[in-house]
């Protein structure tokens, strides 16, 4: 666990939620450095080792949302939950911000969370505890064999959490019409596209 008093922070930028339920809702993005899952198609890879980014305080990255306006504030990674996110989490709460959390699940949660989005990989096995306490299911579809993975993990969850398949942005093109057809036959599943990459905005 991380001194959670600060944490290594990649990025931070205010935008809108390109993906699953919340697509198209403003959002302010903590992005953590730290992940040790190891995804081949991972696009910000530059994450993985929380060395090489600074630690932030928690009281400056809840300054940071809250002067930015946002309703709702993203903690991605990279692997967040590879550090203890209570004291973040309790501060933006106390500022009247949603806490939003995307994770593979591999860890055990802490903070308090009013959306857990949970993304499983083939790489890493989550823990118990994730399919209890998310709230959306996120399976990014890289190959054909990801769909029935992704029921897998669907059958675990708790009664309802929101379904999603979303293609790997660089096999959407093959990706897309699996995915399509599937939800088709299986209407409690909805896809989820890259929204933010389509409008060319972070």
């Amino acid at each position: 666990m991380s001194d959670v008093k600060s944490l290594p922070v990649m990025e931070t930028f205010y935008t809108v939620q390109g993906e699953g339920a919340y697509t198209g809702a403003p959002a302010f993005f903590i992005r953590l450095a730290g992940c040790d899952v190891g995804c081949t198609w991972c696009d910000v890879k530059e994450s993985w080792n929380a060395e090489l980014h600074p630690k932030i305080s928690v009281s400056d990255l809840t300054s940071m949302v809250v002067n930015a306006g946002a309703a709702i504030c993203v903690i991605t990674g990279g692997e967040p939950m590879m550090h203890n996110l209570e004291d973040l989490t309790n501060s933006l709460r106390s500022s009247g911000i949603r806490t939003h959390l995307e994770t593979s699940g591999v860890y055990p949660i802490t903070g308090i969370w009013d959306w857990i989005t949970f993304s499983p990989k083939k790489f890493k096995k989550p823990v118990e505890q994730i399919y209890d306490v998310a709230h959306e299911l996120k399976v990014i579809v890289f190959h054909p064999s990801d769909i029935p993975w992704a029921e897998e993990h669907a059958a675990r969850l708790n009664e309802g959490c929101k379904l999603f398949l979303q293609p790997e942005w660089e096999k959407r093109d093959k990706m897309q019409p699996l995915i399509l057809d599937f939800i088709r036959r299986n209407t409690q599943w909805r896809i989820s596209v890259q929204t933010h990459k389509y409008l060319g905005v972070d």
